[in-house]
């Protein structure tokens, strides 16, 4: 996994990168480890991530590994599951997603800029 991103395990970890989206974004990739269009996603990011990226936090949810927690992104910020899944989070609430094959480093590097 990239350095910068980190891998969510709990529900205490999640909620703290929420409340810290209000002071620096967050993006949140929810990553299925037996999908292979979740495989190019994921190479999509980590491309992203290799290019520098600007102030943001980045975190990964593996939902075959923790269902609590990718089932709590969904109902704490209201959005409909799906794998792969990109969000662009900030004060706490997506303002960009993306998924599938949409997932993709430019579409990243796009929303990030759209929100600076």
């Amino acid at each position: 996994m990239h350095p910068q991103l980190t891998a969510l395990q709990g529900l205490d970890e999640l909620d703290r990168l929420l409340a810290a989206s209000d002071e620096r974004p967050l993006l949140l990739f929810k990553h299925s480890h037996t999908c292979g269009v979740s495989a190019e996603a994921l190479d999509e990011l980590v491309s992203h991530l290799d290019g520098k990226p600007a102030n943001v936090d980045y975190a990964m949810v593996t939902v075959q590994t923790h269902r609590d927690v990718s089932n709590a992104v969904t109902e704490k910020l209201g959005i409909r599951h799906e794998t792969p899944q990109a969000l662009l989070i900030r004060d706490g609430r997506v303002v960009w997603s993306a998924s599938h094959f949409r997932v993709t480093a430019t579409a990243v590097v796009d929303a990030i800029k759209a929100q600076s």
